[in-house]
């Protein structure tokens, strides 16, 4: 088992360019799958499993592959939330396997929701829904534990390698390819310039003087957003402060249970009408609660600013979407379904409203 998988990491470090191409046309086939077929939907979020447990483990072969060769250095500056998170991950090897399981929960709950519709009953079905979010919370938790830290999403660092800078898997040079190392001998003077003693003539516009009145806000413009930040040359594990109050500590726990709580009510017919009320103000309270990060917390500022786009995605759920939303959407489905190009967008976002309509998943917090 053990030379299998070596084998298979082998090929994927040798083709980790097709591999990558190969994901990403993969997970787009998967957006126009639903509705085309029986059962396609199931087969849609199968995929999209399948393709996202592989990039999790891909991308922690890459990491490992990258880090054992020293000579090897990014092209791009390394994005914060890697830096944070893969500096968790190698001080803390319980961070690292509870921020695994919950991505892992992630990438697999709504495959699981879609075979528990199939197989089990209504009352079931949501029964595995409270228990996967049990987990989570569970696992958020620990996080919350370990770091003292606001929690970001993901937990766990992002593909951030591009496949060109990887170092080359062999030391041999290939005899199709110019060589790898320079020569050591300089190159021959071409024999037409030996005797070649006239002086080239400089360039006109080497000539030029530089015009008299110049702004240097071209030159700042250029020179600002590679200048060095402090986030730049903080240590990893203070990008983000620690919650220094009762205050922050309880705005992360209501941030925590607030899913929790919601799939809880949901379950219950008697409650189910005051689920997205209940979350929704869980949600505006860990909001006023939090506190206001400086102007340097950039990581903990994105992370907000995350948060708070993530409130569209309350237009899709419970009463708003079954009153407000889906019939907007509809009859703008139905408006631009004989429009060219427009109209075939128009039509996935048909197919997909009734998966929105029928699996918690879809659109949960």
């Amino acid at each position: 088992m053990s030379s299998m998988l070596a084998q298979y990491e082998n090929f994927l470090v040798k083709n980790v360019s097709t591999i990558s191409t190969l994901e990403s046309s993969l997970r787009s086939v998967t957006w126009f799958l639903p509705g085309r077929f029986k059962d396609a939907d199931l087969a849609s979020e199968g995929l999209s499993a399948i393709l996202n447990v592989s990039s999790m483990y891909h991308d922690t072969l890459l990491t490992r592959v990258v880090q054992s060769d020293p000579h090897w250095k990014p092209i791009l500056p390394i994005p914060l939330h890697t830096r944070y998170t893969r500096a968790w991950s190698d001080k803390d090897t319980l961070y690292k396997w509870v921020a695994r399981a919950l991505e892992l929960i992630r990438f697999t709950q709504l495959l699981v929701e879609m075979l528990l519709r199939r197989r089990v009953s209504d009352k079931n079905r949501w029964r595995g829904i409270v228990f996967l979010e049990t987990v989570k919370m569970i696992l958020r938790f620990t996080l919350l534990k370990i770091t003292t830290r606001p929690l970001l999403s993901p937990p766990i660092p992002e593909r951030d390698i591009d496949p060109a800078s990887l170092p080359p898997t062999s030391t041999h040079t290939s005899p199709t390819l110019a060589p790898t190392s320079p020569s050591s001998s300089l190159p021959p003077t071409p024999d037409h310039l030996k005797n070649n003693h006239t002086p080239l003539q400089p360039n006109p516009l080497m000539l030029t003087p530089p015009p008299p009145a110049r702004s240097d806000s071209s030159v700042e413009d250029y020179l600002l957003p590679k200048a060095l930040t402090t986030s730049s040359v903080k240590p990893s594990l203070l990008l983000i402060k620690p919650l220094s109050s009762p205050l922050e500590s309880l705005s992360e726990c209501i941030y925590i249970i607030r899913p929790w709580l919601y799939a809880i009510i949901l379950s219950s017919k008697k409650l189910k009408d005051k689920a997205l009320v209940t979350a929704f103000a869980m949600e505006l309270l860990s909001r006023n609660l939090r506190r206001t990060p400086s102007p340097s917390a950039i990581l903990e500022r994105d992370e907000y600013a995350r948060r708070d786009r993530d409130l569209l995605w309350y237009l899709l759920r419970g009463s708003v979407w079954e009153t407000y939303t889906r019939p907007k959407v509809e009859a703008l489905v139905e408006k631009t379904t004989n429009v060219p190009i427009i109209g075939l967008v128009s039509s996935i976002v048909k197919d997909w409203i009734p998966l929105v309509n029928e699996y918690y998943y879809y659109t949960a917090p």
